[in-house]
């Protein structure tokens, strides 16, 4: 099985690492919830669509602030009161990075889950 989540997140982790500043990501309604939620919160600069005939890809431009990033397997279905405890296990420090997390209302960060009373599916990491 493939999956495009990880291979994103792996290509925007590596590209920061080496300090590029621009990269490209197979196209998925996932990867464009994920990268819009990475733009809302300042972890890279901007991303656009280019069609090619396959689906296309993303182009994203880099900020320099993605320190690590990654999937989370399996992905744990978290209740509404679990977040803190969530949290702890993957992010190194209160106010530090952000979980990404499916929802019945959708793609989210664990904080707007939290402040909705709603559980969900972790999807990803990124401080």
């Amino acid at each position: 099985m493939v999956d495009h989540l990880a291979d994103a997140l792996n290509t925007l982790k590596t590209h920061e690492i080496v300090g590029q500043r621009n990269c490209t990501v197979k196209a998925t309604r996932l990867i464009r919830e994920v990268l819009s939620l990475l733009k809302k919160y300042g972890y890279i600069k901007d991303f656009n669509k280019i069609e090619d005939g396959r689906g296309g890809y993303f182009n994203v431009e880099l900020d320099g602030r993605i320190n690590d990033c990654g999937v989370i397997k399996p992905r744990f279905s978290v209740r509404k009161n679990e977040w803190a405890k969530k949290e702890e296990q993957y992010i190194p420090g209160v106010g530090v990075g952000l979980l990404i997390v499916s929802t019945s209302q959708g793609i989210m960060t664990n904080a707007d889950a939290e402040e909705r009373k709603i559980g969900g599916r972790l999807l990803a990491y990124i401080y």
